[in-house]
């Protein structure tokens, strides 16, 4: 019998989901407290844990940290059960680790149909993480590429529209992100508050890379540039995987040392290079990292270009003009065109 864990203040509501979790064959142990939520789960060990968000004391999302924070409950799947229907605080649980989100009111098949889907996901993940020998484990994840197919099978999936926000500086970091389609650019802010284009992330790239082993804020942020698609695992299971396949953990830092040679080689640029040289540059980079070497047009914003390139849009807009007068590229409606790599790459 499996055991749910049932936190929820309001005791109308509370006793009403008890009885249908109980007609339903499941085990249920429940409290109004948020405070005693930890200290149940931590004794009876239960299966999944449904959870208000509004509670005097200790809100739902504390009572998720405290499960997030300790070996033994980490990896229970939470599902929150609020009134609350606001976007960002829809977010901020995922964000957190949430598994699910039902906002009351809500039908009982709907209860019912979320406890058991992610009754089902968790016994595929604990079959994924469950112990096994050192031999056995060496061969569950062996290539970068293996990680990433993990990704797309089990990970959670997120999709944003262009211009959404995918994640903002200060928030928490629970999860790495692989994306699955689209292209991602991340951001941070100077001292007068101008937009800084650190990076560009397309399809197949890792995205919200921050300490596996700290719960840090993000030092910056992420918009889509283009509809994205997500794929996205805990932190926890990531570190996970890592420490069990060190193959994978030295491909993943020789990409992570890569991306950093490049921020620096950009970082050069944007300080000494010429407006010409940026600019050429910084179409190369879109090229190879929008299209992946692929023949196409850049369907990418002049602001973004200049950001990246660290000019001003204005200059950024002269210099593509030059381009295409000799030759080097064609401007087709608001797209961009490489004609010719190896020209561009000489440019001073």
């Amino acid at each position: 019998m499996k055991k749910i864990l049932l936190v929820e203040d309001d005791t109308s509501l509370r006793e009403n989901i008890e009885e249908l979790l109980d007609l339903s064959g499941f085990q249920v142990f429940s409290t109004p407290n948020g405070k005693m939520a930890h200290e149940i789960a931590k004794r009876e060990t239960p299966d999944i844990v449904l959870c208000d968000i509004m509670m005097p004391e200790v809100d739902g999302y504390e009572v998720l940290e405290q499960f997030s924070s300790f070996d033994a409950t980490r990896h229970i799947p939470f599902i929150f059960v609020s009134a609350k229907t606001e976007r960002n605080d829809v977010r901020k649980g995922m964000d957190l680790g949430a598994d699910d989100y039902l906002t009351k009111p809500f039908e009982e098949a709907e209860l019912l149909n979320a406890i058991h889907t992610r009754l089902e996901k968790a016994t595929q993940l604990e079959s994924i993480f469950s112990k096994r020998n050192e031999q056995d484990k060496q061969h569950d994840i062996r290539s970068l590429n293996e990680l990433k197919n993990f990704f797309d099978d089990h990970g959670q999936q997120f999709s944003f529209k262009k211009d959404e926000t995918i994640y903002t500086m200060g928030e928490h970091s629970n999860m790495v992100y692989l994306i699955l389609k689209g292209v991602a650019k991340c951001c941070g802010l100077d001292e007068e508050g101008k937009e800084l284009i650190t990076s560009v992330y397309s399809e197949d790239d890792f995205l919200g890379f921050t300490s596996l082993t700290e719960n840090l804020p993000y030092r910056e942020y992420a918009i889509a540039i283009e509809d994205v698609e997500l794929a996205g695992i805990s932190k926890t299971h990531v570190k996970s995987i890592l420490e069990e396949n060190q193959s994978v953990s030295l491909e993943l830092l020789n990409v992570m040392a890569e991306d950093l040679a490049h921020i620096k080689k950009q970082l050069l640029q944007m300080a000494y290079s010429s407006v010409r040289k940026k600019t050429a540059q910084t179409l190369l980079l879109y090229s190879q990292t929008m299209n992946k070497g692929k023949e196409g047009p850049l369907r990418i914003a002049r602001s973004d270009l200049a950001g990246v390139a660290g000019i001003a849009t204005e200059s950024l807009i002269r210099t593509l003009s030059d381009f295409k007068n000799e030759g080097l590229i064609a401007i087709e409606n608001r797209n961009i065109r490489v004609l010719d790599k190896e020209a561009l790459s000489q440019v001073h």
